[in-house]
């Protein structure tokens, strides 16, 4: 028998040749299948698409002759897509779902499954854990056309999902003014889908964008993985200051997420993009909505939330609670601690190119550089400030989880402890509205402690304290 499939915060993820295998991809497709043919959706049609890791066009290709073989129809990329473009193409094309293979930010050495349903959004837990059951335990309860003849009957047809999703970035935003303003922008591409993108949306004008690792080499070189956080960006930070840039953009392995250095080469952490996101739809666009944020995102949301009077809901970790929050509330935003924004007139999923378009569309309207768009956050709602810790552990989780519970801190990092949410994890609440929060990553074998705080000087005394009450130290 073989080893179970989990999906965690987004989807299946593993080693390739160890677990991530073609006779494990086809078993996720088939447990996809069955889940969408139980939920009325025999004979519809889905999105495959895939990113620039090893082997990833072959492992979407074997997702397709499943779906062709269990009787649904499949449009599938005819190259590496950035997710965004991929979960758009879902409703462009009224599909019912799609398949991503797709590893995002992870090592090298993995590659992933992301699942979507009709909205083009991550499905929600409880249909995750159907497509978990109904994933066979042996290769023999799958279904499979060969590619060959899937395409001659027309089950998988392969398209160029890119004009409908540019089309589509219209309604969102006018990228006349960015397009003609002499901004020098560099762009890290960190080696995946995000390549070729910004240069392709806005050249023709006055902006001159510079793309750095924007070639596909599964290696990732120069980085540890496609994060976009230090020290994996760290390239193109002295990229940005060598060329005298205003911004530097940095999309993540598939493009769903984005990051930020300002024009000193200095990193704009995540929190802080999110929290510019939300200042520049309430306040550059005067647009109004809920703003939906993960339990591991930041409170200056809360405060801008009750500054613009707008309500705002919290989730657990990853967009399977986000996206259908925001379906629920018809918000206005919804993002996450790394690095991922969905934005209202899109699909609940994130979007680091248009995410990143925003962010340039604000440095114009405010004319402010991205180190004063800060300084004009902070003076409305206060500085903010954060950081991150992640540690592999030895021993099972159930006992580190006990270990967490029984330390019931006083203080952390001497701040007073008000609270505990344990929703997704262990977040300690603090007395200045930050928090300490300890939990187990749900795409690798790591444990992350997190902080916010508005003391500058406590940032690393709360992770210390973090650290030591994980049983890390």
């Amino acid at each position: 028998m073989a080893d179970k499939i989990k999906f965690g915060t987004d989807g299946w993820r593993g080693m390739i040749a160890e677990d991530y295998t073609f006779a494990n991809v086809r078993r996720a497709a088939q447990g996809f299948s069955l889940y969408m043919k139980e939920n009325g959706k025999s004979g519809n049609w889905f999105i495959i698409g895939y990113d620039k890791r090893f082997d990833s066009e072959y492992f979407a290709l074997a997702a397709a002759e499943v779906l062709a073989g269990n009787d649904l129809k499949v449009y599938l990329t005819i190259d590496a897509t950035p997710t965004p473009v991929i979960a758009y193409s879902v409703l462009d094309k009224n599909a019912s779902g799609a398949i991503n293979i797709t590893a995002s930010h992870n090592p090298p050495t993995d590659n992933g499954f992301k699942v979507r349903d009709e909205h083009g959004g991550a499905i929600a837990p409880e249909g995750l854990s159907r497509i978990e059951e109904l994933i066979p335990d042996n290769p023999n309860g799958i279904k499979r056309m060969s590619a060959t003849e899937a395409e001659t009957k027309g089950l998988i047809v392969r398209f160029d999902p890119a004009p409908a999703y540019i089309k589509h970035l219209d309604d969102l935003i006018d990228l006349k003014p960015i397009k003609s303003v002499n901004l020098k922008v560099v762009v890290d591409c960190m080696w995946g889908n995000g390549s070729g993108w910004f240069t392709r949306l806005l050249r023709g004008g006055k902006i001159q964008i510079t793309e750095i690792h924007n070639q596909r080499n599964p290696s990732f070189p120069e980085m540890k993985r496609p994060e976009p956080i230090p020290p994996n960006i760290d390239v193109g930070l002295a990229k940005t200051l060598e060329t005298n840039a205003d911004v530097l953009l940095i999309t993540d392995g598939d493009a769903d997420r984005l990051g930020v250095g300002d024009e000193n080469g200095c990193f704009v952490n995540q929190l802080r993009v999110y929290a510019l996101l939300a200042f520049y739809f309430l306040e550059v666009r005067g647009e109004r909505g809920p703003i939906v944020k993960t339990l591991s995102s930041t409170s200056m949301l809360d405060k801008l939330g009750k500054l613009y009077n707008v309500p705002v809901y919290e989730t657990g970790v990853g967009f399977k609670y986000v996206a259908p929050k925001m379906l629920e509330t018809n918000a206005m935003l919804g993002g996450e601690e790394s690095g991922g924004y969905a934005f209202r007139g899109n699909v609940p999923e994130r979007d680091g190119i248009l995410a990143g378009l925003y962010i340039l569309d604000m440095m114009i309207k405010l004319n402010k550089k991205p180190s004063e768009l800060i300084d004009l956050l902070f003076s409305k709602i206060g500085a903010h400030y954060y950081d991150r810790v992640d540690r592999s552990f030895i021993g099972d989780r159930a006992t580190r989880e006990k270990l967490i519970l029984a330390a019931k801190p006083e203080k952390i990092g001497g701040l007073r402890c008000t609270g505990l949410n344990t929703t997704d994890g262990f977040k300690f609440c603090l007395e200045d509205g930050g928090w300490c929060l300890i939990r187990f990553s749900g795409t690798e074998p790591i444990m992350r402690v997190y902080c916010e705080t508005t003391h500058e000087d406590k940032v690393k005394s709360i992770l210390q304290d973090g650290l030591k009450i994980a049983g890390l130290d």
